[in-house]
């Protein structure tokens, strides 16, 4: 008998075979494995190529549109030119009817008494610098306004004082997720850049109609509509701004910058509104007292008159 025909050789032969397969099939689950790793990997780099089009595409989007901002405003202010669409007689009464910045006097300094033999005159008086931070949703920008508003106007119609609003949004989560604060911001901004103006009589209607704090405020059609209330040129162009939330963007920018200071100034930051800066320095006193406010920028207008006119020296005696 030979060795192929011994009684070993048929299970060894039947071992082999299951082998040879049990090799085949994990031939075939490794190539299956790889074709799944394959495909979940290719998978993947479509899934981030597609994410990178994506943030790319959105990315030059918005590169291609920059945040407007309006094309007459001074460090994120407005300088008052008139006031147009406000009647100063039928305004010039506070929340206690009483009329506001009566017998005030206008911040003009009297001239000194002239020196014997000068050297140099007295220049001219040069008119005080106001600026004034305003939050349309702050109370106190409100009591303010609505104390100095007719002195603020005559100043700036006797050539007294130059005016600059600066509309900023502290107070944007004050008004229950509908960003009141800062839309106002946005739609004075509007009026500023299309109907200048008007600008002071809208400033003042936000004011005067201030919403409730932690209340929505006014829509954006509503705040067109004041608005347009005022008399403003160009009406379409105005509410289309406003509804389009053209100048919200700015409003958040320039508040942001003045958070932390405040354009020529030194160091000083907006901490909060309104914040009224005469001649640089900040006004500490009270907001609704118009005389206090006039004694004060009378005060600095006399401090700047005094820096600008040079000190007189006498002539000297010839000694004999």
């Amino acid at each position: 008998m030979s060795s192929d025909e011994s009684p070993n050789a048929a299970p060894r032969e039947r071992r082999d075979a299951v082998r040879e397969k049990a090799q085949q099939v994990k031939a075939r689950q490794s190539r299956a494995r790889l074709i799944r790793s394959a495909s979940l990997a290719a998978v993947a780099v479509a899934f981030v190529a597609v994410i990178a089009v994506v943030v790319t595409w959105t990315v030059s989007s918005s590169a291609s549109k920059p945040t407007m901002s309006p094309g007459n405003d001074v460090d994120g202010g407005f300088m008052v030119t008139g006031v147009t669409g406000l009647g100063i007689a039928s305004d010039a009464s506070g929340a206690d009817g009483q009329v506001q910045g009566d017998a005030t006097p206008t911040p003009t300094p009297t001239t000194p008494a002239p020196t014997p033999t000068p050297t140099a005159s007295p220049t001219e008086t040069p008119a005080v610098d106001i600026h004034v931070y305003v939050d349309y949703l702050s109370t106190g920008s409100r009591d303010f306004q609505l104390a100095n508003m007719t002195q603020l106007s005559e100043w700036v119609g006797e050539g007294a004082a130059t005016l600059t609003y600066h509309p900023v949004a502290m107070l944007t989560a004050k008004s229950n997720g509908t960003k009141y604060s800062l839309r106002a911001a946005g739609a004075a901004a509007c009026v500023a850049q299309n109907s200048p103006d008007y600008f002071f009589a809208f400033n003042d209607a936000l004011l005067r109609e201030q919403p409730d704090l932690d209340s929505d405020g006014y829509s954006d059609s509503e705040l067109a509509a004041l608005a347009i209330a005022t008399g403003v040129d160009g009406s379409k162009v105005v509410r289309s701004c406003i509804e389009e939330q053209a100048y919200t963007s700015w409003a958040k920018t320039e508040t942001e910058r003045a958070l932390k200071e405040l354009p020529g100034t030194d160091g000083i930051a907006l901490t909060t509104t309104p914040m009224v800066m005469v001649n640089g320095t900040q006004y500490v006193g009270a907001l609704d007292d118009p005389k206090e406010f006039a004694q004060f920028v009378l005060t600095v207008a006399s401090d700047a008159y005094f820096k600008a006119t040079p000190t007189p020296t006498s002539t000297p005696t010839p000694t004999p």
